[in-house]
């Protein structure tokens, strides 16, 4: 029995991955490609990916949003685990990073389920409350300019329907939010909204320990 979640050393992170992670040859291939690039930390870990798809599942979602592509892991993952008809408005300011991902979505058979949007997040968001209004979409996950959270939180969980989930990426950042030493600009957003969804009547709230930290937010 335990009180507190398990801290994960190398040893055992790999023995979670053994008898865990479902991951295709193609998804890690998409990993592998990216681990190449110098921003390669940008990517989520495998295991996120496999729960974040397991989650728009028991959701039953079939619209979703995702702020921040890269180069795509996560979408393919996310698109992959949608009903036929289902669809994810990606956005991203990266036309070199989204080429990546766009190779690895056709090769999937996925690129219908993904409508692309190159352009400022905000801008796109505030395009979706104008165009299809609230409460529209089911699953939202932000991973993107860390700067700027608040604002993507604040359009996205306009735009999820109640019941439905908004995950915010990197909430623990590194350890460094628990380090009062450290105020650089994205730390001290990420700690702002920390606060604030721990507060929010507005949402059900758990920040799990997974990849660098995952918040869901499930819009009451």
């Amino acid at each position: 029995m335990s009180n507190r979640s398990i801290e994960l050393d190398d040893r055992l992170h790999a023995y979670l991955m053994s008898v865990s992670l479902r991951e295709g040859g193609l998804a890690r291939r998409l990993r592998e490609t990216t681990a190449a690039m110098p921003e390669h930390n940008m990517q989520i870990a495998p295991e996120q990916g496999q729960f974040m798809a397991m989650l728009v599942k028991l959701l039953g979602a079939r619209d979703c949003i995702e702020v921040g592509v890269f180069t795509g892991y996560s979408s393919l993952l996310v698109a992959a685990a949608l009903p036929a008809g289902g669809r994810i408005v990606a956005c991203d300011i990266s036309e070199s990073y989204t080429n990546v991902a766009r190779t690895f979505w056709e090769e999937a058979g996925v690129t219908e389920r993904i409508d692309l949007r190159i352009g400022p997040a905000m801008h796109t968001l505030a395009e979706l409350l104008t165009t299809e209004g609230q409460n529209g979409f089911d699953f939202a996950f932000i991973d993107a300019d860390k700067s700027q959270y608040d604002g993507y939180y604040e359009s996205c969980l306009s735009l999820v329907r109640p019941g439905g989930v908004v995950a915010i990426d990197n909430t623990l950042w590194h350890g460094t939010v628990a380090d009062p030493a450290v105020t650089d600009r994205d730390t001290e957003a990420i700690r702002v909204l920390n606060n604030k969804l721990h507060a929010d009547e507005r949402i059900d709230l758990s920040l799990l320990p997974i990849g660098d930290g995952l918040t869901l937010c499930r819009k009451r």
